[in-house]
């Protein structure tokens, strides 16, 4: 039974992760080249509740039109993945339950919020963007006067919430495994496997504390542990967010991925999300310094719980 259970689980992550990939791409549809006297423009064609639509893109360029080819190239092959893995897990007889009012509210309020707390996060760790072209990589995938790296960063962020945000996916525990997969996506792009576990030192800039290295197993028991106390849901969430950037599990992007694992932990229980405000992270960089050399969580607890906690209400 066990095995079946990690089965479905590895089922929906991989489901969920190609769904964040389908929705990373800007225009879905066939490519379509329409003329008339002022020139040639592009358009994608795609069918939609039955109907055949078609959506304007820009004029035409060879570029363009090529990298439309290759999205609905990717589009088609992610569909099929999805499809095949739906059987596969109609074949383990899975069946997804509904989702209390109280979360789908909070995936709702979650996706309304995510270009702000992308945008947020991004500041946080110092990619030099505006919140114009935040929006403008989270729409189009690209954008003028930004680095690669930066770009990427985003992009991201903007996978890891998609993941997240999965009906799925939020229905899975928060645990170990989960907090990986999502450190993962938001190391594509600069480390092979950016979702494991460090194995060599690290230091943190602006702090004298030097994480020890961290052991699979203790980690593992750490975040069971944190998960069954009996303190308040959010308290459980700052908490998990704390440790996981403290440990310093992973090579890099560890307050990124602490962040939004911590979030799926709250929107999983309709709270609401957090993320640091543009306008707070100097106070937070102060008080996670603080909380780095003290282990003390208390003074940045009350920080992220006032000031930095998105409230549906």
């Amino acid at each position: 039974m066990d095995g079946q259970f990690d089965i479905i689980q590895r089922l929906i992550q991989e489901r969920a992760d190609y769904q964040a990939r389908l929705n990373l791409i800007p225009y879905d549809g066939s490519p379509e080249v329409k003329e008339n006297s002022s020139g040639k423009y592009l358009y994608v064609r795609k069918r939609v509740n039955g109907r055949l639509t078609s959506t304007y893109v820009d004029i035409y360029s060879d570029d363009l039109y090529q990298l439309l080819l290759r999205n609905t190239k990717e589009a088609r092959n992610l569909k099929k993945q999805i499809r095949r893995i739906d059987k596969e897990l109609a074949a383990n007889g899975y069946i997804g339950d509904e989702l209390s009012p109280e979360v789908i509210t909070n995936l709702e309020f979650a996706r309304a919020n995510m270009k702000s707390n992308i945008y947020d996060q991004a500041v946080l760790e110092g990619v030099a963007t505006s919140f114009p072209q935040t929006e403008e990589i989270i729409e189009n995938g690209t954008v003028n006067g930004m680095t690669a790296d930066d770009v990427q960063k985003i992009l991201n962020l903007k996978h890891a919430w998609e993941f997240i945000l999965d009906k799925d996916v939020i229905r899975a525990d928060s645990d170990y495994y989960l907090l990986c997969h999502i450190a993962k996506l938001v190391n594509e792009g600069f480390f092979h496997d950016g979702g494991r576990i460090r194995g060599v030192p690290v230091s943190i800039g602006g702090t004298k504390y030097v994480p020890p290295l961290p052991i699979e197993s203790k980690v593992v028991e750490s975040i069971k542990e944190i998960l069954g106390s009996k303190k308040n849901p959010v308290d459980i969430a700052v908490e998990l967010c704390m440790y996981c950037m403290r440990t310093q599990i992973f090579l890099d992007g560890n307050k990124r991925a602490s962040v939004i694992f911590a979030n799926h932990y709250m929107i999983a229980h309709g709270l609401g999300v957090i993320v640091i405000p543009e306008t707070h992270v100097p106070e937070f960089k102060k008080l996670l310094v603080e909380y780095y050399e003290s282990g003390d969580i208390k003074e940045i607890s009350g920080f992220l719980k006032k000031d930095c906690w998105k409230k549906m209400l």
